[in-house]
Order: structure tokens, then C-alpha cells, then sequence
């Protein structure tokens, strides 16, 4: 693989690695201030609701208050196969994912009132799909298998399941579980349903099937999977971003990351499609992603762009992680109810969304048992 150095170098304060939002605040003691960044060298300070007026806007934004890098990070070595070489095991396990557990999860996931990162929702549907995580672990009686919150400052954790391998080289399958009301964050009605909660049921069911696999579930995989599910992703990429941060201040070898930020959706009167997004991406991943969607999904692919931090990729990029993202369409044809009382479950097509654990199945698998990344 290419080597990349960073998309854009910051200047003047927003080259600090961290900044306390108070200290810079001519509004001291009214609002706290937040570093955002909407594109490279686009750094301003707002205010939370300036954060919603721009999500109400389909503005996308990373938040960098609290991450140390000023920029995207050179990015790591890695090859991928120049082709699909686990299609048996594979094509075994796709009969066991089920439209049927993929519904009655969402159904569930989708009563509290919002995700919203910073609510109490947002906490207890925190916990309420923690407890959904640890029941299959414990369903399956695999022993290498580890379920564990990752706290932020924040009131909702994101939630990592750590399936060890062989090796410490690490492949993520990723989605967001938080959702917001942009008009009405902390108590408005949010049921997310594709925003994202398609993408956490998507890969809540890869994680399910893929632990029915005896090598699995034994740790006899080359390398280690895991499963992530970000809190925050709303409010510019939090949970995400700080636990790419992490990995990369621990030496982690995140050798690849799959993201699934909504997968439910088919506009009336389009083809079904998986969009590939080719913007904040690795070049190379990317090519292999459209590989295992060739081999394990029959929808055709298309490349789209989502812009500068759509989704919990780009946290993976900009620590230097490859990373890729199959989406629910084209990127102007993907759902328009999302961000407010209207992303509801009569939205979302689970035959769609059973493709798209297709493809996590294939990724999970295929790379979790590659022996030369």
C-alpha cells in the first residue's frame, strides 16, 4: 500500500493538540465552545447549538477539541488480498443471518425516545444493547470473546467485543448507536432507525453468526476481530475518535476498519445498490471491500462520496488506520427522514440491511483469517 501523509496541516490555534474551549470563550461561564473542523483547514469555535444548526444543514464536521492530532496522520503499511479465499466458510454461515433478529432488535433499540449521546436515553440504550452484545457472547459459549464499555466524558459509552485471534493485528467492523433530533437534541424524539440503528443491527447479527464458526470462536483466526458500536458520532465523531486516538497512542495494529453507518434505506423507483464512498478512505481497502461485496452480496456496487467527516471512517483515517465504508445508496439517494422524529423502522428494508451483514460476514471473516496484511 501507498504511504499518505496528512490531507492538511492547521495553522494558528488550531494546530494546538487540545484546546479548553473556556479559555478561548469570549462568553466565558455562558457556552463552552468546540473545535470543529468541516474540511481541511476549516477550523471554527461554536457552541453545541451551532453544532445542530449544522447537522440540521446536512453540514458534516469532526469534532477535534480533545484529539491531539492537528491533521489526518501518514498512514499505515498495509496489503490486502488480491482476492476473496474463504468463500466456503463464508457462504456456510450467510444462511444463518436472519431479517427476523436483524427486526425484532431495531423494534427494541428504537423505543427509547433518543440516542442522543449526552441524555440519559442515549446511556440506557447504551445499556440495554451492551446487555444484547453480552447475551450472544454468552449464548455462544465462545471463551475468547470480551465485551467491553469504552467511557467518555459524556453520559453514553461506546461499547468495543474483542474476538482474539492469533496475532494482535486487529480488523473493526464498526457502526454508530447514538441518534439525535438536530432541532431538539437532549429530549426530542430520535428512533434512528436507520441512523444508525440499521448499521448497529447490521453488524450486531455479522457478530452473532460470525461467533458460530468453531475456528472462531476458538481463537484459532490469524488475527484479532473486533466489533465496535460509537458512541457520539453525531455530535462530530467522538466516540470514534477517541478510540482511534487510543489505539494509536498504544502501538495498535488496526489493519483494517469497515464502517456501517445506514444500510436500510432504497429510495422508491431507484436499484438497489451498495455505495462504496471513495472520499476519506483507503484506496486499497476500498478495492478489497468491493471484492467481498462482489463475492457475498448480489447488489452491484457504485461509487459515491459522502464529504469531510460523514461518519467513523474518517476517526479511523485520520489516526493513520486504513478504512472503508459500504453505504445504503448513492449518497444522494440515501434516506431524507434521518435527524428527526421521522427515521422510523417503516423506513428501513431488511432485505437491504441483511445485504450489508452479508457484506460485514465476508470482511470479518475474510481478513480475520488473512495471513499477509
Amino acid at each position: 500500500m501507498r504511504a499518505t501523509l496528512a490531507l492538511a496541516t492547521l495553522i494558528g490555534l488550531a494546530n494546538a493538540a487540545a484546546i479548553d474551549p473556556a479559555a478561548v470563550d469570549p462568553r466565558k461561564g455562558v457556552e463552552p465552545l468546540y473545535k470543529i473542523e468541516l474540511g481541511p483547514g476549516d477550523v471554527r469555535m461554536v457552541t453545541e447549538k451551532e453544532k445542530w444548526a449544522l447537522r440540521a444543514e446536512h453540514k458534516t464536521f469532526i469534532d477535534i477539541t480533545d484529539l491531539d492530532e492537528p491533521g489526518f496522520s501518514l498512514q499505515f503499511l498495509a496489503s490486502f488480498p488480491s482476492a476473496v479465499a474463504q468463500t466456503s466458510a463464508v457462504n456456510a454461515l450467510i444462511p444463518k443471518l436472519s431479517q427476523t433478529n436483524m427486526r425484532s432488535t431495531l423494534t427494541e433499540f428504537i423505543k427509547f425516545q433518543n440516542r442522543y449521546y449526552k441524555s440519559t436515553y442515549g446511556q440506557q440504550s447504551a445499556e440495554w444493547l451492551f446487555g444484547q452484545i453480552q447475551s450472544i457472547v454468552t449464548a455462544s459459549g465462545a471463551k475468547n470473546v470480551k465485551v467491553e464499555k469504552f467511557t467518555h466524558s459524556f453520559r453514553q459509552p461506546s461499547i468495543i467485543a474483542t474476538i482474539t485471534g492469533k496475532s494482535a493485528a486487529t480488523i473493526v467492523v464498526g457502526a454508530h448507536q447514538d441518534s439525535v433530533n438536530s432541532r431538539s437534541p437532549e429530549t426530542g424524539r430520535s428512533p434512528g432507525a436507520d441512523d444508525d440503528g440499521s448499521g448497529t443491527v447490521t453488524i450486531l447479527e455479522a457478530f452473532r453468526v460470525l461467533l458460530t464458526d468453531s475456528r472462531v470462536s476458538t481463537g484459532q483466526a490469524p488475527n484479532t476481530i473486533e466489533f465496535h458500536w460509537y458512541a457520539g458520532e453525531e455530535g462530530g465523531l467522538l466516540g470514534s475518535g477517541a478510540i482511534f486516538q487510543k489505539y494509536k497512542q498504544d502501538g495498535r495494529q488496526v489493519k483494517a476498519m469497515l464502517n456501517q453507518d445506514m444500510t436500510g434505506y432504497v429510495k422508491p423507483g431507484t436499484t438497489e445498490v451498495v455505495g462504496i464512498l471513495t472520499d476519506n478512505v483507503d484506496a486499497g481497502l476500498t478495492t478489497f471491500l468491493k471484492k467481498v461485496v462482489a463475492a457475498y452480496s448480489k447488489l452491484p456496487t457504485v461509487d459515491s462520496k459522502c464529504g469531510y467527516g460523514c461518519s467513523d471512517h474518517a476517526s479511523a483515517t485520520r489516526q493513520g488506520f486504513p478504512s472503508a465504508m459500504a453505504f445504503e445508496s448513492t449518497f444522494d439517494n440515501s434516506s431524507p427522514y434521518i435527524h428527526g422524529t421521522t427515521d422510523t423502522i417503516d423506513t428501513v428494508n431488511f432485505a437491504h440491511v441483511l445485504e450489508f451483514s452479508k457484506i460485514c460476514l465476508g470482511f470479518a471473516y475474510e481478513l480475520g483469517f488473512a495471513t499477509t496484511l
